[in-house]
């Protein structure tokens, strides 16, 4: 007869809530160590290391460091690094005191950009129809987005039950936060899958899907459901789709990806990189989709009409100027990019090849600050739309 065990343990102090219904790592005194370390803190996650590496050449525009807005951001406290490249070269390179080039740290929702590379793959493949319904694709569905065209999904232009408003503690995206291992459930049995998660969302009672309004209705739920969508059409995991991509991008550290915990990568915020292998990322978007060794992911055309594609207001940068929500990315003018909760950002021009990467921390109780934050995009915007 076996012996009861006396073994003792705690939960793990890292990812047990501890105030404002947040986790340790998150919560504004420990965030910006939490973002640096978060590659480490997620209780699942897979590393994806490329065989080819991008070179990247210092040839330093001094007109960049001149701007008036680089100085104001870059000596905010909430900063952690810029870096600014064209084709193969760095043109402008800083980092705050307590960062390093070698320090990884959260990407955040630029991970959602992925989307836009595989999306566009299969389209390229005529395995998709952006105009058709998810559930044509995806009839395990949940009502949440069962009658949602996959264009509009794409577009954050979907109206259900999901929220994702960081000044409430309880919001959906927090909730979602145990079915990545950002966060320990209540009951540490209830463990739910992503897909299983994605199923269950629901539409709003007694109404449909439609958004009535001219604004993004910003759900990062919906790039996961996406992320299940390109898994069971092309039959592929989503794993295999990444590490097409940091292949291509010619990462030099690696692409760092939280999972859910049957290694479902979180495609719509689970990504962690170093700066420089930030830029990389978005120098993959500047050659749309070219890639080291004569790799190719993602869609040229499809990138085209990202920039072309009205999509949703997601912000007002200045009087009567949006920044546009299209096709899994952001855009204004001729850039397209993603903003990242907390303090991140990327901009990548197609007209000049201008690539911005953006790392801070804003350390608000919700992690947002719109005033700074429209600066800071209005900064990498004013960085993008010049060509050196």
């Amino acid at each position: 007869m076996s012996k009861k065990s006396n073994l003792t343990s705690e939960l793990n102090p890292t990812l047990v809530l501890l105030r404002d219904n947040k986790a340790k790592w998150y919560l504004p005194e420990t965030r910006r160590d939490g973002y640096r370390n978060l590659h480490k803190i997620n209780r699942y996650g897979l590393l994806f290391r490329s065989d080819l590496v991008l070179k990247l050449n210092e040839n330093f525009n001094k007109d960049i460091e001149k701007k008036n807005s680089v100085k104001k951001i870059t000596n905010h406290k909430y900063f952690c690094s810029l870096i600014v490249g064209k084709n193969q070269e760095i043109l402008y390179e800083k980092y705050a005191n307590d960062f390093s080039k070698s320090q990884p740290q959260t990407i955040m929702s630029i991970t959602k950009m992925f989307i836009n590379l595989f999306i566009g793959e299969l389209l390229e493949k005529k395995m998709i129809d952006l105009n058709k319904n998810i559930s044509h694709y995806l009839p395990n569905i949940g009502t949440g987005y069962s009658s949602a065209k996959i264009q509009d999904i794409l577009n954050m232009n979907i109206d259900n039950s999901y929220s994702e408003d960081y000044t409430d503690p309880y919001t959906s995206s927090y909730l979602h936060e145990s079915v990545i291992g950002w966060r320990l459930p209540k009951n540490l049995e209830d463990i739910k899958n992503q897909e299983e998660f994605l199923n269950k969302i629901e539409a709003k009672k007694d109404k449909n899907l439609v958004n009535n309004s001219e604004f993004s209705l910003y759900k990062s739920a919906n790039t996961d459901v996406l992320g299940l969508l390109v898994e069971k059409v092309s039959r592929k995991p989503l794993k295999d789709w990444l590490l097409s991509a940091v292949e291509a991008a010619g990462f030099e550290d690696a692409l760092y990806m939280g999972t859910d915990r049957n290694s479902m990568p979180w495609i719509s915020g689970g990504g962690c990189l170093i700066t420089r292998d930030f830029l990389r990322y978005g120098l993959l978007f500047s050659r749309k989709g070219q890639g080291v060794g004569n790799r190719k992911v993602g869609s040229a055309s499809f990138i085209d009409q990202t920039l072309k594609n009205k999509g949703t207001k997601y912000m007002e940068l200045k009087k009567d100027k949006f920044l546009y929500y299209s096709n899994s990315t952001m855009k204004s003018g001729n850039w397209i990019g993603h903003s990242g909760l907390g303090g991140q950002f990327l901009a990548i021009n197609l007209k000049t090849g201008i690539v911005a990467a953006y790392f801070s921390v804003i350390d608000s109780p919700s992690g947002t600050d719109e005033k700074y934050k429209a600066d800071m995009i209005n900064m990498l915007d004013e960085i993008v739309c010049e060509n050196y």
